[in-house]
């Protein structure tokens, strides 16, 4: 016989989806025919897999050592014989915690830096955050069989900023409901080629080319195409200058630079309203304010000269605020090349 207590993070879910995450090597015949045989009961008691899980519920399985054995999650497997496989699938390294509590976790994710997994061997944040989660012991080897954590919101890979994981099953299905009704407000800072004078809304319709993994964005609605609306707001203008060593920087723009040729870019501050893949680096492209450092949509010679002088090998796109339903706000401050051009513009205007 075998005996699990439901926990915190397994609770909430139906119980024959926890048995088929428990036993994923039997078919779902085989699990439905031991509950109908008593073979496997909640809390004592006849289950028909319907039920709600709750914490402390008691699971019993009746089954041999063998049939168990034969059927159970590998990861129970890996943990029972000590293997040290799931420690390798899930790495620890230090994150940038910006908020954690018993169901959901936010991260500053850097640039360079995958949400989920793209291939099978990718190595992304999510794989990170549970290696810190076992690191923490906040769960154990072992629970690993019956839920995994896992990331709420996606961010590209060369997009810094907030990233929302799930600890427990309650806290993916809260923040995916508040996702999905849009009760968390979004908002982006990017540095953008050419002067934004005013804020502003837009709106247009979207259309992803799954073989080049682009976007393009229509001012009408087009076949298979998504409607989209992005906000933003001016933050500060700046122009190409020249330190008192002679170094490039981005000096503020003044008035004399706005009715000159200067070369301008942008602080924008942008609310994504609704959240579509490529959507505010496309969007913002599509009326004529590439963001700085975009390899899809850039500008070819802007982004040349900002990795010649700041070594900038990604998007200028951070995911800096928040908005939750409940009135909380959490900020993330920018990653290090991020941080690196408007720092260098700083000390330009202190000296």
């Amino acid at each position: 016989m075998q005996t699990f207590e439901i926990r915190k993070n397994e609770a909430g879910q139906r119980f024959d989806k926890y048995l088929r995450k428990l036993l994923s090597e039997a078919p779902a015949s085989f699990i439905y025919k031991m509950l109908r045989k008593k073979n496997i009961v909640l809390n004592g008691k006849r289950a028909d897999g319907s039920e709600k899980l709750k914490e402390s519920d008691e699971v019993k399985l009746f089954l041999s050592e063998e049939t168990f054995a034969r059927f159970a999650s590998p990861v129970l497997k890996s943990s029972g014989s000590g293997s040290s496989q799931t420690m390798e699938d899930y790495p620890y390294r230090p994150l940038d915690i910006v908020y954690e509590d018993e169901d959901i976790l936010i991260i500053n994710k850097p640039s360079g830096m995958l949400s989920q997994k793209a291939k099978a061997d990718d190595i992304s944040a999510n794989e990170y955050i549970i290696g810190y989660l076992l690191h923490q012991h906040a769960i154990e080897q072992e629970d690993l069989a019956t839920f995994v954590p896992s990331v709420c919101n996606r961010l590209d890979r060369n997009t810094s900023g907030l990233l929302i994981a799930g600890k427990s099953l309650k806290g993916l299905q809260d923040m995916a409901k508040q996702l999905g009704n849009r009760q968390v407000e979004k908002y982006y800072s990017c540095l953008v080629k050419g002067r934004v004078k005013e804020p502003a809304v837009i709106e247009g319709w979207l259309c992803k080319e799954e073989e080049s993994n682009q976007v393009r964005i229509f001012e009408k609605e087009q076949p298979d195409s998504r409607y989209i609306r992005t906000g933003y707001a001016p933050i500060s203008c700046y122009r190409k200058g020249t330190t008192k060593n002679g170094k490039s920087c981005l000096q503020k723009a003044g008035e004399q630079d706005f009715s000159g040729d200067a070369e301008l870019f942008t602080l924008l501050e942008v609310h994504l309203i609704t959240g579509r893949s490529h959507q505010i680096r496309a969007h913002l492209a599509s009326i004529g304010h590439p963001i700085v450092g975009d390899p899809r949509y850039g500008d070819k010679k802007v982004n040349h000269w900002f990795f010649h002088h700041f070594q900038i090998q990604n998007q200028m796109l951070h995911a800096s605020r928040m908005k939750f339903a409940d009135g909380r706000e959490f900020h993330a401050p920018p990653g290090r090349e991020f941080a690196r051009v408007l720092e260098a513009s700083l000390i330009y205007i202190k000296n």
